[in-house]
C-alpha cells in the first residue's frame, strides 16, 4: 500500500499555494477546484452535508512516487464466458442506451461478484464500452473493500495530482464541492465543457476496466459523455485505416501537472511523454480502436507540425461529431459506471449552475502497454 495521506481538513481545504496564476485544464478532473468550504461541506451554508465526507479530497504534499514500472498486465477479458451467466442473471434488467455503446444493468450487485463474474464483466465492458450498474453498495463498503476490487482488474494507478481521500491516494476525486461558482469563470473563456479525453494516456501503461462510483450529485445535470473509439475507427474507410497503421503519437503529462501546479496542487511523480500507437488493439476482443484525444495527444511521430495538426484534428472532429457512436450516462444515487478506457473516450459535463455538490470517486486499474496488431 502507497504511504498514507495525512493533509487534515481546516475550515478551507487547498494543497500548499506555490503558483497564483489560475489555470484550465480541459479534462473535468482539472477544472474542479483544489479547495472547498468546510461549512459547505458539513451543511452549514444552506446546502446538504456531504453524504461521504470520508471521501472528501485532501492533497499531502509528503506523498512523493518514483516514475511507474513496467509490470505484467493480465486482461481477464480474455477469459471471460460471453454467456456472461455469472455476471447478468435471469434475474437482471439489461438496457442498451444505444446500439454501438453503452448499457444500464440493474439486479446485479458487482460487490458480490465471483471471479468468473469478474472476467465476465471485463470482457462486457469491452463489448458494451461502458456499462451503468444502478443500485450498487459500492460507496458504502469500506475505501479498502473497493480497491481490493479494483485491484482484480489491475495493478492500481496513483494520480499525479487529483485529490484523494486521506490515507487512499489510489482514488481518484471528482469533486465540485457545495457552493462552488468556478465554472462562470470558466465560462467567461470557453463557449462549452465538453473535454474528450481518455484517462492519463500518456502513462507507458494507461488504464482498463476503469471504475466511477457516485458520492453526491446535482439535482440535474453534471452527465458523462462516452464514445466508442473502435467504432470511430471502424467508420473510416480502408484507404484512411491504412495510413494510420503504424503510426504513433506523443502523449503528455506536463501540461496536466503544470495546470495543477499553478492552481497550487501537489505533484506527486514527474510528469512523463510516452507514445502510443495511433490505432490500438484490445487483447480480449480484438477490436483495433482509435488511441488519440485533445487533451493529452501532442504530435504524431515521423510528421512535420502541420501534417500531424491536421491528421489530428480531422480524427478529434470524427471523434466529437460521432453523435452515432456515442451514449450519455445520467448519474443517480448508487451508480457504478464501468468503462473501458483502451477503447472509449468520455467527457464530464458542467452544465448546472445551482451550486449543488457533485463528487465522484474512480478506481483505475492499469492494463497493457498499448499496441497494434499486423494488419
Amino acid at each position: 500500500m502507497a504511504p498514507s495521506a495525512t493533509t487534515t481538513v481546516t475550515e478551507t481545504v487547498a494543497p500548499p499555494q506555490t503558483l497564483k496564476t489560475p489555470g484550465f485544464f480541459g479534462a473535468y478532473k482539472e477544472l474542479a477546484p483544489t479547495e472547498y468550504s468546510k461549512e459547505a461541506e458539513e451543511g452549514k451554508t444552506g446546502f446538504e452535508a456531504a453524504k461521504y465526507p470520508h471521501y472528501l479530497p485532501t492533497w499531502n504534499p509528503e506523498q512523493k512516487y518514483e516514475p511507474l514500472k513496467p509490470f505484467q498486465h493480465y486482461d481477464h477479458g480474455k477469459d471471460g464466458d460471453t454467456s456472461y451467466s455469472d455476471l447478468l442473471p435471469n434475474t437482471s434488467q439489461v438496457t442498451d442506451l444505444t446500439p454501438t455503446i453503452g448499457t444500464e444493468v440493474r439486479g446485479v450487485q458487482l460487490s458480490f461478484l465471483s471471479d468468473a463474474g469478474k472476467d465476465q464483466l471485463a470482457r462486457y465492458v469491452a463489448e458494451r464500452k461502458v456499462v451503468a450498474f444502478r443500485g450498487q453498495d459500492f460507496a458504502d463498503l469500506p475505501i479498502s473493500e473497493a480497491l481490493k476490487f479494483g485491484g482484480y482488474f489491475g495493478r492500481h494507478h496513483i494520480h499525479p495530482t487529483s485529490g484523494s481521500p486521506e490515507g487512499h491516494p489510489e482514488v481518484h476525486l471528482v469533486h465540485r464541492g457545495a457552493g462552488d461558482k468556478s465554472a462562470e469563470a470558466f465560462f467567461q473563456a470557453r463557449t462549452s465543457s465538453v473535454a474528450w479525453h481518455s484517462d492519463v494516456s500518456y502513462e507507458q501503461q494507461p488504464p482498463g476496466t476503469t471504475f466511477l462510483y457516485i458520492l453526491d450529485k446535482p439535482e440535474t445535470g453534471g452527465d458523462t459523455l462516452f464514445c466508442n473509439a473502435a467504432e470511430a475507427y471502424n467508420r473510416l474507410s480502408p484507404l484512411f485505416q491504412e495510413r494510420l497503421h503504424g503510426l504513433q503519437a506523443t502523449h503528455s503529462g506536463i501540461e496536466q501537472v503544470a495546470a495543477a501546479v499553478a492552481k497550487g496542487s501537489i505533484k506527486r511523480r514527474e510528469p512523463v511523454v510516452t507514445a502510443h500507437p495511433i490505432v490500438r488493439t484490445h487483447p480480449a476482443t480484438g477490436e483495433k480502436a482509435l488511441y488519440i484525444n485533445p487533451q493529452f495527444t501532442r504530435d504524431i511521430v515521423g510528421m512535420k507540425k502541420e501534417e500531424s495538426d491536421m491528421l489530428l484534428k480531422f480524427l478529434y472532429d470524427h471523434i466529437a461529431y460521432g453523435a452515432d457512436f456515442q451514449a450519455r450516462v445520467k448519474w443517480e444515487e448508487g451508480t457504478v459506471v464501468v468503462w473501458d478506457n483502451r477503447v472509449t473516450q468520455h467527457s464530464a459535463l458542467v452544465d448546472w449552475k445551482t451550486g449543488q455538490r457533485r463528487h465522484l470517486a474512480r478506481i483505475t486499474p492499469q492494463a497493457e502497454r498499448p499496441y497494434e496488431t499486423p494488419v
